[in-house]
């Protein structure tokens, strides 16, 4: 059970998320412009916000970049809208997720119960088995959180930082996207766009290109991996 925001202006869509959500024994409260859920996460505690990015005061993206500004609840945003560049911006401003409409509330419920694994293993403080991973200019510091590429700070999200380090502890291993969405997204099912969206904006952090790579490398149809420039 998870105490939920639902922002959706819809009012069609807000009844049958709260419909669900509340058959599914969550605790829900919802609201419909970006005004409002600023005013709800300041005063009152949530596990996970459902975010519309049509709201009729404020874009869902800027509201988004507020949220970030005041609270590290996880937010999965649902969207009608598929671009790859706006997916990129906004899991980078912070997002934990997304859904593209229409989903189904399978969907919905795999997804947050995915976030609030992982949110809640990161409140109970569980530590990675070693400190300090290092792959040739690469070091990554598991433990707060912070990678650096030779000697210089990289600003990651934390997705990013969550695959980077997972590749990073198997240097020279193809690991299967599979694989990655079950250990990195904690789900057991999901498409590949999540992970190549995560993959190319780490590419761009690190210095490097699909075409051209120096820490990660794709074999089409198998998997990634890490390893460090020859």
């Amino acid at each position: 059970m998870a105490s939920v925001l639902v922002v959706e202006d819809d009012q069609f869509v807000r009844s049958a998320l709260i419909r669900h959500l509340t058959e599914a024994a969550h605790t829900v409260r919802s609201v419909g412009t970006a005004l409002e859920a600023l005013r709800e996460v300041a005063h009152v505690g949530f596990d996970v916000v459902i975010l519309d990015l049509g709201l009729p005061d404020l874009d869902g993206g800027e509201a988004l970049k507020m949220l970030r500004g005041i609270t590290d609840v996880p937010v999965i945003i649902a969207t009608a809208r598929d671009d790859e560049a706006e997916i990129v911006r906004l899991l980078n401003d912070g997002a934990d997720d997304y859904l593209t409409k229409p989903f189904s509330v399978e969907h919905l419920s795999a997804r947050m119960a995915a976030v609030l694994r992982r949110s809640r293993a990161t409140a109970a403080g569980a530590e990675p088995p070693s400190r300090v991973i290092q792959v040739g200019g690469l070091s990554i510091d598991l433990l707060r959180r912070q990678a650096e590429l030779d000697g210089v700070a990289l600003d990651l999200t934390r997705r990013e930082f969550d695959l980077l380090a997972f590749l990073a502890g198997r240097p020279g291993v193809v690991v299967a996207r599979r694989e990655l969405l079950a250990e990195v997204w904690q789900q057991s099912y999901g498409d590949d766009q999540t992970i190549d969206v995560h993959l190319s904006w780490l590419r761009r952090k690190l210095g490097e290109t699909a075409a051209k790579p120096r820490y990660l490398h794709t074999l089409r149809g198998v998997g990634v991996k890490l390893e460090p420039p020859q």
